[in-house]
């Protein structure tokens, strides 16, 4: 009785890494490599979820929008932003598009999709793996405050 459980437990542990032994072969460390559909899946949702919860945490309220502050966030975006989203935040440079992912368009749904704390987040402490770079110690959280009602600002409609 015992030898016929363990002989089952052998099995199921050997069914668990052909699994994981199909599913890592989908994954590539070339950064030069567009991932595969099942690789982005994953890690797209894998951000999303991390960013949410790290959201919940307590951060310095948030100042009201202003024309004063998305001004200063612009002239703040120019210096450390624009090198890979591109002066206007809608067209990403070269460089941006050479990342995987490619940097969005911060006019796109996939970033006004965010709430106020979740962009703060991801400009704040970045995203690991990605070309999103943190910028908790280049930027005061009033800056980076600035930074997001300035993104926030590209997502509006024109008049």
């Amino acid at each position: 009785m015992n030898r016929g459980r363990t002989l089952g437990i052998a099995v199921v542990a050997l069914v668990i890494l052909l699994v994981l032994g199909v599913a890592a072969s989908q994954f590539s460390h070339k950064a030069l490599q567009e991932p595969s559909s099942i690789e982005t899946y994953i890690a797209i949702k894998v951000k999303r979820w991390l960013v949410s919860r790290l959201a919940q945490e307590p951060f310095p309220p948030e100042p009201p929008p202003s024309e004063n502050s998305i001004a200063n966030g612009r002239m703040q975006y120019g210096g450390t932003c624009a090198v890979c989203h591109g002066q206007d935040g809608v067209t990403p440079t070269r460089l941006g598009n050479s990342l995987y992912p490619p940097t969005p368009s911060l006019a796109s749904p996939q970033v006004q999709g965010y709430s106020n704390r979740e962009l703060f987040v991801v400009i704040k402490y970045g995203i690991r793996n990605t070309g999103m770079a943190g910028f908790a110690n280049i930027h005061s959280d009033e800056e980076i405050w600035n930074l997001v009602h300035y993104v926030r600002s590209l997502g509006e409609p024109s008049n």
